[in-house]
């Protein structure tokens, strides 16, 4: 994509002197060198990283000058990080050994500057610095830089689900780097849960684009990186592409995949609610994806050939207007600009990393669960009986509040100390999944006074932390568009900050409904339908599990509902289709890590025929436990 565009004249500087104590700076306007501070060798790396944009993708560089001037530096690091990474795996005059050997030695060097706090490598300097000063979290990068490493094997996909996986593996991390920035900078890019679908279209469009710009480059190197779902449809395309053949097949292929490209970088909700600044940057890149892929259609045979560019007046026609609407977006809006970054020599546990997986900072400094007052143990399950997954129905709060003489509300708050308990089991006894039904669509006909007090024991539940240091990944699954912002964002920090434990995961249903999640699931596969990436007639369990809001909730083992009711609510149903169901009297805020033993106990006792014949040696337990 050929953009020409100025060099920045932004000045000024701000911030602290090496002398005076570090300390935030809130300014209206900054320029690059009010960041990268005096050290020669630091502003050299940054110059390079400008440099390597500018000069090997011109579009990003503009997109970058949309953001303030404090924030370009880091914008620079990062991409030129990437791209150091991606020169590595696409160096074709080494063999797919030494080019994932050199990736991983580059991940290894980060390790190590991030440890220093500098780094010999210009862009790697760079990139700590940046990481250093903002705060960053790189070890989100871990899983994208991996996937550029085993791409250097080759890629095959059978179809949009594995495309979607690996691109989204790869993009998804470096745009979470730059949200991570804005956010640093006093100016949150919110995401509307209910959009993040859409969000990750917009990326997967990001990516056909790229690989239909460079579909010449890639074929000659032996790459088709497209799934076989969509080259299956035009017989003959497959064969003719890596044939280097511009044929009727190849014709209809690109057509139908410009068109889906368009779809999938043109939503203009997203950008709804958002800030002025990060909205004209996310409309502007839609602008000039589409601006590409007008020109991916117009080159026919010569696709085949060289990488399309844009005509440069359709590319004026989205920068000179964005260019107008950011400077007026950021000259209203004061930054926090951070100080200079710590001196090298910085202790890894204070500083961010990219670290090995078995070593990273959100589990090494984990402990196990307090250990119940009583002292009781958990019982030895054999693996086999021992399900993966167990939902519970917290049912019971209110009438267990009002049998006290005491408000419902209250009874919910005696329910958050009935799961912290239940989690405390789970760690103990070691279960991979635990879903709990926190608030469903139905309650909120319960009275306003009621409704407002879950939320607001949910608000203070995220913000004590009290599963911080325990082996938790905690997630969230529901419906988004009308619970309030503060509480999505809450959730959604705690997503992020757990997302890499590997111990017990916690999934917290919020405004969870189960007729709602099918209904969802059925839209999502009927739009992709609509844009040809499923064929109607093929569609198969395994198309729609794929297209439920979390696809990889598993399914459950033991579905547990307390209070004396016998009824599943509306909970799970898709995943829950063969689970053994386990009601018991007592009312939720009741319930001690010992029930959950006794459930897991229950359950390994089931027959668990799945269709099949009864295993043997296996006798039934009874179906209802007081």
């Amino acid at each position: 994509m050929n953009v020409h565009t100025t060099e920045d004249s932004s000045s000024g500087h701000h911030g602290t002197s090496p002398t005076e104590p570090p300390r935030p700076a809130v300014v209206g306007r900054a320029g690059p060198r009010a960041v990268t501070g005096e050290d020669p060798a630091l502003r050299a790396a940054y110059r390079l990283c400008r440099r390597l944009t500018r000069r090997e993708d011109p579009v990003q560089y503009a997109l970058i000058q949309l953001v303030p001037g404090a924030l370009r530096p880091a914008c620079w690091a990062l991409w030129a990080a990437a791209n150091a990474v991606d020169d590595l795996a696409d160096d074709r005059g080494a063999t797919a050994d030494e080019r994932a050997a050199r990736v991983e030695a580059w991940i290894t060097g980060l390790d190590q500057d991030l440890a220093a706090g500098a780094g010999t490598d210009p862009v790697r300097h760079a990139l700590v610095d940046t990481a250093l000063r903002w705060d960053l979290d790189l070890g989100g990068l871990r899983g994208a830089l991996e996937v550029v490493r085993d791409d250097t094997a080759g890629r095959v996909f059978a179809d949009w689900a594995a495309w979607r996986a690996w691109g989204r593996g790869n993009l998804l991390p470096w745009f979470e780097r730059v949200r991570e920035l804005f956010d640093r900078a006093g100016v949150p890019v919110a995401l509307r849960l209910d959009h993040l679908d859409g969000y990750e279209r917009f990326l997967d469009g990001f990516r056909l684009t790229d690989i239909l710009t460079d579909l010449a480059a890639d074929l000659a190197q032996g790459d088709l990186l497209l799934p076989r779902e969509a080259l299956e449809r035009f017989p003959g395309a497959e064969e003719d592409l890596l044939g280097g053949r511009w044929s009727e097949a190849v014709a209809g292929l690109t057509a139908e995949l410009t068109a889906l490209g368009r779809r999938w970088v043109t939503q203009p909700r997203l950008t709804h609610g958002m800030h002025p600044g990060p909205a004209t940057v996310l409309d502007t890149m839609a602008g000039l994806l589409t601006a590409q892929l007008d020109a991916v259609e117009a080159a026919g045979p010569t696709l085949l050939r060289t990488a399309p560019r844009p005509r440069p007046a359709a590319v004026a026609r989205v920068l000179v207007p964005a260019r107008l609407r950011s400077a007026l977006a950021w000259r209203l809006t004061p930054l926090t600009i951070p100080p200079h970054r710590p001196r090298a020599g910085v202790p890894r546990a204070t500083a961010p990393a990219v670290l090995a997986p078995d070593s990273r900072p959100s589990t090494t400094a984990l402990r196990p669960p307090p250990a119940h007052p009583s002292g009781i143990r958990p019982p030895r399950i054999p693996a086999d009986r021992m399900p993966r997954h167990v939902a519970i129905i917290m049912d019971g709060n209110g009438r267990w509040a009002e049998q006290r003489g005491l408000p419902r509300h209250a009874g919910h708050r005696a329910g958050v100390r009935a799961l912290h308990e239940t989690v405390h089991g789970a760690l103990e006894v070691g279960l991979r999944h635990l879903t709990v039904y926190a608030f469903s669509t139905e309650n909120w006909k319960r009275d306003s006074e009621e409704v407002g007090a879950l939320l607001q024991a949910m608000r203070e539940e995220l913000d004590d932390d009290p599963y911080g240091e325990l082996d938790v990944r905690l997630r969230w699954a529901g419906k988004p568009d009308r619970l309030p912002a503060d509480l999505m964002e809450a959730l959604r920090r705690r997503e992020h900050a757990t997302r890499t434990r590997g111990g017990l995961t916690l999934t917290v249903c919020v405004d969870y409904g189960g007729r709602d999640e099918i209904t969802r699931a059925s839209a999502a596969l009927a739009r992709a339908a609509r844009a040809g990436e499923i064929d109607p007639d093929r569609i198969g369990e395994g198309d729609f599990a794929r297209h439920l809001p979390d696809p990889d909730l598993p399914d459950v083992d033991l579905l547990w509902r307390t209070g004396k009711e016998w009824r599943l609510s509306n909970f799970l149903p898709w995943h829950s289709a063969y689970a053994e169901l386990y009601f018991t009297d007592h009312a939720w805020p009741d319930v001690e890590r010992h029930h959950l033993w006794e459930a897991l106990v229950a359950y390994g006792e089931r027959r668990r025929r799945l269709g099949a014949a009864s295993p043997p040696g296996r006798p039934a337990a009874r179906p209802r436990q007081g």
